[in-house]
């Protein structure tokens, strides 16, 4: 097993709704060719688990449309959105959604059958489509069944993708597969592939506190950038404003802001109603603002998000896995404000992809989180990341299919080269943890140029740490995984000391022309 390598016609490397939803396509459309999925986890693992909110789309013509979603994720992206990518995104999503339907996920609905809409910070109508407060868990798991019946879709779970296999061609870098690793043994493989797509997610694990799982280390971002792709945007990222502020052992907990915009009201210990101070629209103001107001209001004191004024049974019916997980922590939040705090969320760049999904790297694409496709631009408007992953895994398929009859990549020879002693795990755990602290510290919600190169100068040298561990060491997981969270750190930090203004989830102090201001 140690030194077989393996050759597929398409490879996927990530399981969440990109991945998944662009396997199923695939597969559906080309049963004679062989499809590989990897995952870093079990299945269902993914960020998209995760998601509560749910899915923006414009379903009612009478209150919403098409132009007033296209202005509010416009509005929200602090003037960095590509609107092209917008229009395509907003007037594909029904279609979209449509197919997720029909594959098995059932969206909530009221008496009559209808979709019910909720709403959310940033967006000026109900148009969020959603299975009560787990959203994002019904579609992974409906995928996985759709998936589960496919005969030429192969799932390796448990194993990571370590670096990308790339040459150069007439016609520029050429992606050929990746190297890889499983969880099980740690031998390092080889796995070609005429076309690689890369769903892989984001990159919360690299601060202390983040709403996203263990396995979210960047992993796709930090292959394609050292494989010569193009990446972008990596300053802005999106910290959700409410996670529970309360010791968990497993992962933190999201509170969706679908609870506010069901009518919850953020408040100080003094039950002071705050973000009316900030921008007009309250707490369903978007998040990159929403973030900051908290972040500046506690500094003197706690933050709570305030539900008691609400009917309970409404409550508990909608929000059953808010209400159950509060609870279990001693808060029924029917009686109880909830501790809230921000925690990084969601990366708005990433590696740039046009509008075919396509990387500038041949062969090689990249959907879901780990793209910059130009829809969120400085800050995600929210419920748009689940629709976004479904539109353009579908112009991922399309694109392959159109290209699959004239794809052949030959099977080549590939040195693997690693060491033969062990890393000291033990070090490793200490710089990745140090690494997480670093990032609150110089890359959090508000930074300064002065703590963002003092951050930078520390990740470089763990950076260079790390790679001479890589050059003696036999595979490792973890070693591989802090290399790339360490990639992914230093590419924030540097993109964000190149900017000169602030923009949505970039706010830089020594850039405030009034402190007070929150508003771009």
């Amino acid at each position: 097993m140690e030194n077989q390598d393996y050759e597929t016609d398409i490879l996927i490397v990530g399981a969440g709704i990109a991945g998944l939803s662009v396997a199923i396509k695939l597969s559906t459309r080309f049963p004679e060719k062989n499809i590989t999925l990897i995952s870093k986890d079990r299945p269902g693992e993914s960020n998209t688990r995760y998601a509560q909110g749910g899915i923006a789309t414009v379903i009612n013509a009478v209150d919403d449309s098409f132009e007033q979603h296209i202005q509010d994720t416009l509005d929200a992206g602090g003037g960095l959105c590509r609107r092209e990518v917008v229009e395509a995104v907003v007037r594909e999503a029904p279609e979209r959604l449509a197919e997720v339907i029909a594959w098995g996920t059932d969206f909530d609905r009221d008496d009559a059958g209808k979709l019910v809409l909720g709403l959310e910070g940033g967006h000026s109508a109900h148009r969020i489509v959603h299975v009560k407060d787990e959203t994002g868990f019904a579609i992974v798991h409906s995928l996985l069944r759709k998936l589960d019946g496919l005969p030429n879709v192969q799932v390796l779970w448990r194993t990571l993708a370590v670096d990308l296999l790339t040459e150069n061609s007439e016609e520029g870098r050429v992606c050929n597969g990746i190297t890889y690793v499983n969880k099980l043994d740690n031998h390092l493989r080889i796995m070609q592939a005429s076309f690689t797509v890369l769903a892989t997610g984001g990159i919360g694990q690299a601060y202390a506190l983040t709403t996203n799982p263990s396995i979210a280390t960047g992993d796709g971002i930090a292959m394609a950038h050292r494989a010569g792709a193009s990446i972008d945007n990596m300053a802005f990222v999106q910290f959700h404003p409410t996670l529970l502020n309360v010791r968990m052992d497993d992962v933190a907990f999201l509170i969706s802001e679908a609870l506010r915009g069901f009518g919850a009201r953020l408040v100080s210990n003094n039950n002071r109603r705050f973000m009316f101070d900030y921008d007009v629209r309250g707490e369903l103001a978007p998040r990159d603002i929403v973030a900051r107001a908290i972040y500046l209001e506690s500094q003197n004191h706690p933050i709570y998000l305030d539900c008691r004024h609400l009917p309970s049974n409404s409550l508990k019916r909608q929000f059953p896995k808010i209400y159950q997980t509060c609870l279990s922590l001693g808060i029924d939040i029917t009686r109880e404000k909830i501790p809230v705090t921000p925690a990084a969320h969601y990366l708005c760049g990433g590696i740039v992809t046009n509008m075919k999904s396509q990387t500038d790297i041949k062969n090689l694409y990249a959907i879901g989180e780990c793209a910059c496709t130009g829809l969120h631009g400085a800050n995600r408007l929210a419920s748009n990341s689940l629709i976004e992953a479904l539109v353009f895994a579908h112009r991922c398929y399309m694109d392959i299919s159109e290209r699959m009859s004239h794809q052949k990549s030959p099977l080549r020879i590939v040195q693997r080269k690693y060491g033969s002693h062990l890393p000291d795990e033990s070090q490793l755990r200490n710089i990745r943890q140090a690494m997480k602290v670093i990032m609150v510290n110089s890359a959090g919600i508000v930074r300064s140029f002065a703590s963002m190169r003092e951050g930078l100068e520390k990740l470089k040298e763990f950076h260079c740490q790390v790679e001479e561990m890589l050059e003696v060491s036999t595979p490792n997981w973890l070693l591989y995984e802090i290399r790339n969270l360490l990639t992914v750190g230093m590419l924030i930090l540097q993109q964000a000391l190149d900017l000169n203004e602030n923009r949505g989830s970039h706010h830089n102090c020594d850039l405030e022309e009034n402190p007070i201001s929150l508003t771009n």
